[in-house]
C-alpha cells in the first residue's frame, strides 16, 4: 500500500505553534482564551466518532419506547378538587384563635394530603362505593384467585383488602405551591370508576373533616365539663380548710375594698393585726402628748402667776391685773399726801391684797391644771404601753398561723382562676362547635374523563429518548475511554512531548491529484505551513532530515515527496533519497520509471551520485530512487558507506530528504536517525494508538536521534471535535471557483 496525501489545517488561534519556541522574547498575538469547564470540542469529537453507536442506541430506545407504549393498557384518570380552609372561619369572635399558625400551612397541607393516601381513607371509599363486592375495580375474575379453605367472611375481608391497595395505588395527589387546593386524582381502566371514586374520595375526605371536627369538639367538651367539676370540687375544699384554720386559730382577716382588691387579697389585715396598727397609732400619740405637757410644765412650773401665758391670754385675768394696777397707782398718790393709816389708804391696800390672792389663786389653779394634765398624759401613756405589749405577742403568734393560712388562701385563689379559664373556654368551645362550618369543602367533583391519560406517547417518547441519550452517552465514553488513538492538534504535543510542525487535511484518492495540482487547496496550504516550520526549525548547516513513521500507510512518504519540492520551488537545491529499502514508493508517486540502478548501487560504489538521480521532476530537485531492493537492507544501512554516502550528500546539496522505513519491527529508521541531522515523525490521525507512537519515539532516541517534530497526517477535524466551517473553510484562501 503506497502513502497519500493527507488533509489538515493549521494550530487553532491561541495555540502555541513552532514560532513560539523559536522567538521567546515575542509575547503571543493571540491572548489565550480562558480555560472552560467542560471541553465543547472533546464532546464534539466524541459525538462524532461515536456518531453511529449513538444512532443506533437512540433508534433502539425509540423504537422500544414506542413498543411499549402500543402495547400499555389505557388508563383514565378523573379529578376532583377540595379547597382547604387552615384558618377555620371566625363566625364568632371566640373563634379566632382557632386555625394554624401561618409559619405550618405548607406541613398542614402535607398532612392533609397524607390523610388522603392513609389506608383508611382507602377503606372508607371501599365501604361507601362497595367497591370490594363490585368487578369493575377487582377484575371478573377475581374469584377464581380465592385459596382454598377460606371462609366467606374471610374472603370478603380479603378482597376488601386487595380494595384498598389498588385505590391506594390509583391514587395522584397533587396540592400546588401557593395555593390551598388539593386535586385529588384517581386513575383506572373504566373512565367512568376513575370518576366515582375520585368522587368518592373527595366526600370521604370532607365528611371525614366534619366528623372529626365534631368528635373533636365532643371530646373537648367532655373533658372541659370533668375539669369544671373537679376544679369546683377542689375549689370547695381548699375554701373549707381555709375557713376552718382561721376559726380554730381565731384569725378574723379584715377585707379589703377598692380597686386593689385582687392584689393586696393575699395581704388582708386581721383583727389583731387592726388593734395593733390602732394600739401603736394611739401609743406615739399619747407620747407626744405626754411629752408637750411635759415642756408646758417645765415652761410654766416657776413663773409667777401674772407671766403664765394663761394669765396673759384670760380677759377676765387682764381685767383685774390692769384693776390692781389702776389701785397701786391711787394709793402710791394718796401716799404722797397722807399717811399709811389714812382710811381710803388703807382700804386701797385691802383691795390691792385682794386683787392678788386672787391672781395668786388663779396662777396656782392653771399651774395645778397643767399638773394634772402631765400626771394623765403620763398615765394613758402607761396604759397604751402595757396594752402595746399585749398586743404585739398577739400579733407575733399570729403570724405564724396567717403564714399557713395564707397558703391556704392562694390555694383557693389560684383554683378559682383556674375554674374561671376553664369555664370561659367551655364557653368558647360550646358556641363555635355549634357554628362550625368546617376546614375543608368540595370545589369541583370529577368529570368522566373522554381521553386516556396514559399511555402518553408523547411523554414516553421523551422518556425513551432521555434514556437513550443517557446510555449513548454512558457506551460512547466506555468506549472513548478504552480508545487512545491520536486524534487532536493538542494530542501530539501533550502525549507525545514533540514539537507540533503541522497537519495535513485528509483528502479523499480521487482528489489527491486534483489538491496536488492546486497551490492554493487546503492540502497544499497545509503542507505550505509545515516546509515554514521545518525551515524555521532546523539552522542551515542540519540539512539532512530523515521522515519516518510508526508504520506504513501514514502518508510519510507523500510528506517527503511534497516537501522536497517544495523546498526545492523556494530555491534550495534539494535532494530527495528513498531510503526505504523493503518498500520503496517515491519512484511511484512522481509517476517515473523505476530505475535499475539507484541509492544501493551508489552506497557499494558501483556507480556515481551524479549517473544515478534522476532530474528535470522540479527545477533544484534531483531524485535518489530504489534500483534493485537489497537482501539484507540493515547491513548497508549500518555500513561505513552509507555514512560517507550521507556526507557526501551534504556537502553538494542545501537539503537532502530521506525517506525511510517505518519505526516499528524494523531497525533502519533508528540506524539513520544517528546519521542524519534531524527526524521528523509522520503519523496518521484517528489511526495510530498513543502507546504504539510513543514507544516509536523512545526507539529512535535510544538510538541517538533527534526528532525535531512531529507532523500529523490525514486529519479529520470533525473527528477531532473541531466544527464544520473549520474543516471546511480554514485554507480556502486565493481565488474562488
Amino acid at each position: 500500500m503506497t502513502d497519500r496525501p493527507i488533509m489538515n489545517s493549521p494550530e487553532p488561534a491561541g495555540q502555541g505553534t513552532w514560532l513560539d519556541a523559536y522567538m521567546p522574547g515575542q509575547a503571543p498575538a493571540v491572548q489565550q482564551p480562558a480555560s472552560q469547564m467542560i471541553d465543547i470540542n472533546l464532546v464534539r469529537g466524541i459525538l462524532y466518532r461515536q456518531r453511529w453507536l449513538v444512532a443506533g442506541v437512540l433508534f433502539a430506545a425509540i423504537t422500544i419506547g414506542l413498543m411499549v407504549t402500543l402495547l400499555m393498557t389505557p388508563m383514565y384518570q378523573a379529578t376532583s378538587k377540595v379547597s382547604i380552609k387552615p384558618f377555620g372561619e371566625e363566625v364568632l369572635d371566640a373563634k379566632k384563635d382557632i386555625g394554624v399558625p401561618a409559619n405550618l400551612i405548607d406541613d398542614y397541607i402535607a398532612t392533609m394530603v397524607e390523610r388522603i393516601k392513609s389506608r383508611q381513607m382507602a377503606a372508607v371509599v371501599v365501604d361507601n362505593l362497595k367497591l370490594a363486592e363490585r368487578q369493575d375495580l377487582l377484575g371478573k375474575d377475581v374469584d377464581q384467585g380465592r385459596a382454598p379453605g377460606l371462609s366467606d367472611a374471610q374472603w370478603r375481608d380479603s378482597k376488601r383488602q386487595m380494595a384498598i391497595s389498588a385505590l391506594t395505588g390509583s391514587l395522584n395527589i397533587l396540592a400546588a405551591q401557593n395555593s390551598l387546593v388539593i386535586d385529588i386524582g384517581v386513575r383506572a381502566e373504566n373512565a367512568v370508576l376513575a370518576a366515582e371514586i375520585a368522587n368518592g374520595y373527595a366526600e370521604a375526605f370532607v365528611a371525614s373533616d366534619t366528623r372529626t371536627s365534631v368528635e373533636s369538639s365532643r371530646y373537648a367538651l367532655t373533658y372541659l365539663s370533668e375539669q369544671i367539676e373537679q376544679t369546683r370540687s377542689r375549689l370547695q375544699i381548699a375554701e373549707q380548710a381555709s375557713n376552718e384554720y382561721a376559726r380554730q386559730r381565731s384569725i378574723i382577716v379584715q377585707p379589703v375594698v377598692g380597686p386593689v382588691e385582687q392584689e393586696n387579697a393575699s395581704n388582708a389585715t386581721t383583727l389583731n393585726g387592726a388593734k395593733l396598727a390602732g394600739i401603736n397609732q394611739s401609743f406615739i400619740e399619747a407620747r407626744a402628748a405626754r411629752i408637750a405637757a411635759e415642756e408646758r410644765w417645765r415652761a410654766v412650773q416657776s413663773l409667777p402667776a401674772s407671766q403664765l401665758p394663761e394669765v396673759q391670754t384670760s380677759t377676765s385675768l387682764q381685767s383685774l391685773v390692769a384693776d390692781l394696777t389702776g389701785k397701786r397707782a391711787q394709793l402710791a398718790e394718796l401716799r404722797q399726801r397722807y399717811n399709811d393709816d389714812f382710811p381710803q389708804i388703807t382700804n386701797l391696800r385691802a383691795q390691792i391684797d385682794t386683787i392678788n390672792a386672787q391672781l395668786e389663786r388663779s396662777g396656782n389653779d392653771i399651774k395645778a391644771n397643767l399638773r394634772n394634765q402631765l400626771t394623765i398624759a403620763r398615765n394613758q401613756e402607761s396604759a397604751l404601753a402595757r396594752e402595746l405589749g399585749n398586743l404585739t405577742g398577739a400579733a407575733l403568734g399570729e403570724q405564724d398561723e396567717k403564714v399557713q393560712l395564707s397558703v391556704l388562701d392562694r390555694e383557693a385563689e389560684a383554683l378559682r382562676d383556674q375554674l374561671k379559664i376553664l369555664l370561659d373556654r367551655y364557653n368558647t368551645v360550646n358556641s363555635a362547635a355549634n357554628v362550625n362550618p368546617g376546614t375543608l369543602q368540595m370545589l369541583d367533583a370529577a368529570i368522566v374523563p373522554t381521553t386516556p391519560f396514559s399511555p402518553n406517547l408523547l411523554r414516553n417518547m421523551t422518556i425513551a429518548l432521555a434514556f437513550g441519550i443517557a446510555l449513548a452517552a454512558g457506551l460512547a465514553v466506555l468506549r472513548e475511554t478504552f480508545d487512545d488513538r491520536i486524534r487532536s492538534l493538542e494530542d501530539v504535543e501533550d502525549k507525545l512531548g514533540l514539537p507540533f510542525l503541522g497537519h495535513t487535511p485528509y483528502v479523499a484518492d480521487r482528489d489527491i491529484s486534483l489538491d496536488g495540482s492546486n497551490r492554493f487547496s487546503a492540502l497544499m496550504e497545509a503542507y505550505s505551513s509545515i516546509r515554514a516550520g521545518i525551515d524555521f526549525s532546523l539552522p542551515r548547516t542540519s540539512n539532512v532530515i530523515q521522515m519516518t513513521s510508526s508504520q506504513a500507510g501514514e502518508g510519510k512518504s507523500t510528506t517527503a515527496v511534497v516537501l522536497a519540492e517544495m523546498f526545492a520551488s523556494f530555491g534550495r537545491k534539494t535532494l530527495l533519497v528513498d531510503a526505504d529499502l523493503r518498500r520503496p514508493s517515491v519512484a511511484k508517486l512522481l509517476d517515473i520509471e523505476r530505475p535499475k540502478v539507484g541509492l544501493v548501487e551508489v552506497v557499494l560504489g558501483h556507480v556515481q551520485l551524479e549517473d544515478a538521480v534522476v532530474r528535470g521532476v522540479h527545477e533544484n530537485l534531483d531524485i535518489l530512487p530504489i534500483g534493485e531492493i537489497p537482501p539484507s537492507p540493515t547491513e548497508i544501512l549500518a555500513s561505513r558507506e552509507f555514512e560517507e554516502f550521507i556526507q557526501e550528500c551534504r556537502g553538494k546539496y542545501s537539503l537532502v530528504i530521506l525517506d525511510s522505513c517505518p519505526v516499528m519491527g524494523l531497525a533502519d529508521a533508528p540506524m539513520l536517525a544517528r546519521l542524519v541531522d534531524a527526524t521528523i515523525f509522520v503519523l496518521e490521525a484517528n489511526t495510530l494508538p498513543f502507546s504504539r507512537a510513543r514507544t516509536a519515539i523512545r526507539r529512535l532516541s535510544a538510538a541517538g536521534g533527534k526528532t525535531i517534530g512531529a507532523v500529523l497526517t490525514k486529519y479529520r477535524a470533525l473527528e477531532a471535535g473541531q466544527s464544520y466551517d473549520y474543516q471546511y473553510t480554514y485554507y480556502q484562501y486565493g481565488p474562488r471557483k
